[in-house]
Order: C-alpha cells, then sequence, then structure tokens
C-alpha cells in the first residue's frame, strides 16, 4: 500500500476576511508546495480547526493570530494553543496589540514572534521561514533526545556514542543559549538603565529622557583609500580587530557604546565628563600599541580623530512598530560630531568642549591647552576648543607643555588682531617645537 504524504498545517486567524484570504495566499504562494494553509475566522474557529487536525495526526508546526477579535482575544487564543499543541510556533499579526498583550503572550504561550500590521510581505516570509526552520530543528532535535534515551536502555554497550549524542545536545542548547543572550548586546544594559528598564522586554517606542550626557566621537583617517587596498574580508577583520580594542577603553571608563558607524564610533558617558576624557586618552594609547604591531606586521600605521563634548542630551527609542533603535539627539552631539572633524583641520587626535573642559572635576590631571574658537553650525555664538595631548609621544608632550605659555598667548593675540605679536609668539613657539602642527597653521594665516 502506498503510504498518503500529508503536509504540515500552517493555521492563519482573523476576523477578517480581506486579510486572511491575503495572508492565505501569500502563504500558499511561498509555502504551498510543502505546507497546507488552513484559515479560522476567529478563536472559536481555530479552536476547532487546531483540534480536528490534531485528531486527524495533522502535523501543526505555526499559527499565526490576529489580537483583536470580537470572540477571543489573539493571546488568549495562544494560550489555549499552547495548551493543546505546546511545539507548535506562535506569531501575532495585529497592529492594535497591546504590550500587556504581547506580554501575556511571551508568557503563556511562548510567542514566538511579532509582526505589525499591514505586514511587510518580505517580513512575512521571512518571519515564517525561520520559524518553520526553528520547528524543524526543536523536532529534530527531540528525535534525537528520544533516540538516545532508547539507546541508553536497550543498548548499554553503546556508551560512548551516547556520550557523543549528549555532548551534540549539550553544545546545541549551549548555542541556543548564546544566541538569546547575544540579543543583549544589541541593546547596551547602561542604555537600559538610563531609561530605568530592566529588561529589553520593558523597552517601547517613544521611551525618552533628558539627562547630561558627554559623547564621544571617534573615526579613522583616511579609512576610504585604506580599505581600497583590502579585500572585503580584510576590511571587515581589520575594523573588528580596531573597534575590538578600542570597547575595552570605553566600558572601562563607565561608557557606552551607542552605535557603530563603519570605523566610526559614537559613545556615550553619563556622570563626570572625565571618565569621557580618559577614555578617549586610553584609546590613543591602545591605538599606539596597536600600530606597534600592525608594523611589525609590515601594515600601515593608523591614525584616528576624536571629539568629546558634554550637554543636555535627549535619550530614548525612535522608529516605527516592527523596528526601533535607542538614539539621542540634541546640540551636544552635532557639536561633537564636529569636534571629531576639526582634529583632521588641527591634525590633532583629541579635541573636548569649553564645556567639556569646565565641567571636568580635576582638569589638572591632564594635559589642556586652548587652541582656537568655533562657531558652531546654525549658532551664533562661538565655542572654545580645547586640545588634550597626554596621549603624545612624550617628547612631543614635553615640548608642548614647555611653550604652553607662548602658544596660548600666541592664540589671544591672533584672536585679538594683533596679528605681528601672534606671528613673533608662534616663531618661538615653532623654535621650540618644530612638530607643533596647531602653530604651523596658525602662523600660515598670519601671513
Amino acid at each position: 500500500m502506498t503510504k498518503i504524504f500529508k503536509r504540515p498545517v500552517i493555521i492563519c486567524v482573523d476576523d477578517e476576511v480581506t486579510i486572511l484570504t491575503s495572508l492565505k495566499s501569500e502563504l500558499r504562494k511561498d509555502f504551498g508546495e510543502q505546507y497546507r494553509v488552513e484559515i479560522a475566522e476567529g478563536g472559536e474557529d481555530a479552536l476547532e480547526l487546531l483540534e480536528e487536525l490534531i485528531e486527524d495526526g495533522d502535523e501543526i508546526p505555526l499559527i499565526i493570530s490576529d489580537y483583536i477579535m470580537p470572540d477571543m482575544k489573539g493571546d488568549e487564543l495562544l494560550r489555549r494553543v499552547h495548551e493543546l499543541s505546546p511545539k507548535t510556533l506562535k506569531v501575532m499579526l495585529t497592529g492594535q496589540a497591546t504590550i500587556e498583550g504581547v506580554a501575556n503572550a511571551v508568557k503563556y504561550a511562548k510567542l514566538y514572534r511579532y509582526i505589525s500590521k499591514p505586514w511587510q510581505n518580505e517580513d512575512l516570509k521571512l518571519t515564517v521561514t525561520e520559524a518553520i526552520h526553528s520547528y524543524v530543528q526543536d523536532k529534530e532535535l527531540a528525535e534525537k533526545n528520544a533516540k538516545l534515551l532508547q539507546m541508553n536502555s536497550e543498548l548499554e554497550a553503546l556508551t560512548c556514542k551516547q556520550s557523543q549524542l549528549i555532548a551534540e545536545l549539550q553544545e546545541k542548547e549551549s548555542h541556543l543559549q548564546a544566541l538569546n543572550e547575544s540579543f543583549l548586546r544589541f541593546v547596551p544594559r547602561q542604555f537600559l538603565q538610563l531609561l530605568e528598564k530592566s529588561t529589553i522586554l520593558d523597552i517601547h517606542l517613544g521611551q525618552q529622557i533628558q539627562q547630561e550626557i558627554s559623547v564621544l566621537f571617534s573615526d579613522i583617517r583616511d579609512f576610504t583609500s585604506l580599505s581600497e587596498q583590502m579585500t572585503p574580508d580584510d576590511n571587515f577583520k581589520f575594523i573588528n580587530a580596531y573597534l575590538s580594542r578600542m570597547e575595552p577603553e570605553i566600558t572601562e571608563n563607565n561608557g557606552f557604546i551607542d552605535k557603530y558607524m563603519g570605523d566610526a564610533i559614537m559613545a556615550l558617558f553619563n556622570g563626570e565628563p572625565d571618565r569621557a576624557v580618559t577614555a578617549g586618552i586610553a584609546m590613543l594609547q591602545m591605538l599606539a600599541e596597536y600600530n606597534i604591531d600592525r608594523r611589525k606586521r609590515e601594515r600601515t600605521p593608523i591614525k584616528i580623530g576624536i571629539g568629546i563634548n558634554t550637554g543636555i542630551l535627549i535619550l530614548g527609542t525612535v522608529g516605527g512598530q516592527s523596528r526601533i533603535d535607542g538614539t539621542v539627539i540634541g546640540d551636544a552631539v552635532n557639536l561633537a560630531s564636529r569636534l571629531e572633524g576639526l582634529t583632521k583641520e588641527y591634525r590633532v587626535p583629541l579635541l573636548i568642549s569649553d564645556r567639556t573642559f569646565r565641567e571636568l572635576k580635576n582638569p589638572e590631571n591632564y594635559r589642556i591647552r586652548w587652541i582656537d574658537r568655533v562657531r558652531v553650525k546654525g549658532k551664533s555664538e562661538q565655542v572654545a576648543v580645547y586640545e588634550v595631548f597626554d596621549a603624545d609621544p612624550p617628547e612631543l608632550c614635553e615640548k608642548k607643555l614647555a611653550a604652553q605659555s607662548n602658544f596660548e598667548s600666541a592664540i589671544v593675540a591672533y584672536h585679538a588682531s594683533d596679528r605681528e605679536e601672534a606671528v613673533r609668539l608662534f616663531q618661538q613657539c615653532l623654535q621650540a617645537n618644530p612638530e607643533d602642527t596647531v602653530a604651523k597653521i596658525y602662523l600660515q594665516r598670519c601671513q
């Protein structure tokens, strides 16, 4: 007798016929060859259908349910489905679900995923593909576990093989746990703490808080020309080697990385600006060590620029129903980015704003000199800019310290339009320290 192959069933539940028809059409188009698509126009109809399929011995890997339905809310339906068929994965499809409803579905029905209405076809297809893949993996894992128990009871002689299978299962379980923990790497714990949230499940769109924060921007100099000399694989290896060295210097100073932008870093520091300045110095010192290693490998040393500013920022979540992100908004962010850009102009690695300088708890702990006043885009007032040169080579650092009085007097003379006095003082600075790029730039301006 020929065995009849029964295709697994995907159940779709919605009280709106047009949506249900559209959903069924999309799923049949993408998965109809391997799966049957059954529909129900409400919670009670869905439960009756589920019971009939279970009685017929059908396999039900996935149910997709609306939330707002006249006879039964989506979270209650999925909870009852979970009681009848716990291995079936559940997806909630709605544009009106409350946080409480989603939380109930996660807690009582092991909700797999949430998709908002109107859905994007590619998002729906990807979600269903992943859900089916996850279901198949869980099924295979359960089958292996059953096989292992059978072998343990019946074939004691195969202890070695049994141990190997156990090890494989443990490895997969550890891998799944690691995947779950990796989600936390996309939302820094410090971000949750600033919003006074304990877990990522507490985060929703539009939450925000206003706080004084120090913003650090860093960027690799001439990265485009550098990357053009490398293969795509080498590019990623280089970026990750660099970022993996910079990140600890930020986190060890109580900062956290808000976002990576290619080779650029945007980091936030809540509290004393000293932490941000110390982190910037530590990043440059780590870069010097990294460049020693690059020279040994006959690779081009790299340079970076760092800009730091302190100010009142709005930190919160932005986006839409299916994708949100944490961000900060405020003029302080723009100025920090501008300062990072000015490091290219003055050819120095670390610049801070006057706001950051004024709020340093221990400014005497750093080697700082005033180098300019700049006008911020969209603002009428000028902002003082300071160079922090603690990470300079020792000889250059000592020369800057020795000439600091003449240097800052020359800056004052320049801004007072006393060009003759500024030229005289800048020339003295360059006689004592020919490598002072800022003095060279000012002297060229004067001339």
